[in-house]
């Protein structure tokens, strides 16, 4: 049994070696195909992060009456923190509001001026929030918008950055929308070459296949080294694209860490879910391969 799976594999070289180039470019459609289908992931990515750099971006501001007594101020901040969707405060009492004010005018003379000729912090304590997500900045606004606030809280901003999102998002659909129409249109060539390559190698091979009915071959013997061709198609394809990821990632992450500010961002991802996305990679193309080899074999081999 042994010694038939061998001949079986051996006769599946013979077969990709006989129609080379037509295994050659087999092997090249399904790397375009993958190829894509990283193109998609590296996309998703990007997103992921761009939207989560947006999102650390958006505070809510809460500006408290200079004249607010410490009593007020701790109710207001016990009251917000019991939210649940609160995920940080940062508080800042007079004397910081005062600082960091001077530090956002360091370069305007005329302010800098004014403040040194007044006699009183003018500027109330700060309370800085951010939540888990930017749909919930509104609740909070809302609950402090109450009157018994009025007095004690001078302002409220919120940094809506919503349209931000939207447009990264509309950008980004539209990349995957690409994307996903080049794996489709990959898949398809890829489909109709295999199936293409598996009925030439039958047609050129009738006279052998017919001996080898008559010898007594078992239809497995017979199908086995189309099946094989398929799968050593499939391990060509994904080891070739993991050593093409590998140098395409090196590549842009130097680009990427300068806008996200972060090192090595798509590598440590790849590296990180290397198994599941080559593993699934395998699949689709060993999945589309077997289907196509499948068909052609039922159409033009009947045994």
């Amino acid at each position: 049994m042994i010694a038939g799976f061998f001949r079986i594999v051996k006769f599946s070289f013979q077969e990709i070696f006989r129609n080379m180039s037509l295994s050659i470019m087999t092997v090249l459609i399904l790397i375009l195909m993958l190829l894509s289908i990283n193109t998609l992931i590296i996309v998703k990515v990007l997103t992921d992060e761009s939207i989560t750099a947006v999102k650390n971006q958006i505070d809510v501001s809460i500006y408290f009456n200079p004249e607010a007594t410490e009593d007020e101020i701790t109710e207001i901040r016990d009251y917000v923190s019991a939210f649940p969707e609160v995920e940080q405060e940062n508080f800042l009492d007079r004397d910081q509001v005062f600082e960091e004010f001077k530090k956002n005018y360091f370069d305007n003379d005329d302010v800098l001026s004014s403040l040194n000729e007044l006699v009183d912090n003018p500027l109330g304590p700060t309370l800085i929030i951010k939540t888990r997500d930017p749909k919930d900045y509104e609740k909070i606004i809302k609950a402090l918008t109450v009157p018994e606030y009025e007095n004690i809280i001078e302002a409220k901003t919120f940094g809506d950055t919503q349209t931000a999102i939207n447009k990264i998002h509309a950008i980004t659909t539209n990349v995957q929308k690409f994307s996903y129409f080049l794996t489709i249109l990959f898949a398809i060539i890829a489909f109709i070459i295999i199936f293409n390559t598996i009925r030439v190698a039958i047609y050129t091979q009738r006279a052998e296949i017919g001996i080898k009915r008559l010898v007594g071959a078992t239809s497995w013997f017979i199908r086995g080294p189309y099946l094989i061709e398929s799968l050593l198609f499939s391990l060509t394809s994904v080891g070739v694209i993991y050593f093409l990821m590998n140098f395409l990632l090196k590549f842009l992450d130097p680009y990427v860490s300068v806008v996200f500010q972060k090192t090595d961002l798509l590598s440590l991802y790849f590296s990180q879910n290397i198994w599941m996305i080559l593993g699934t990679e395998f699949a689709i193309v060993f999945l589309l391969t077997i289907i196509s080899s499948g068909l052609a074999m039922r159409r033009y081999l009947r045994t």
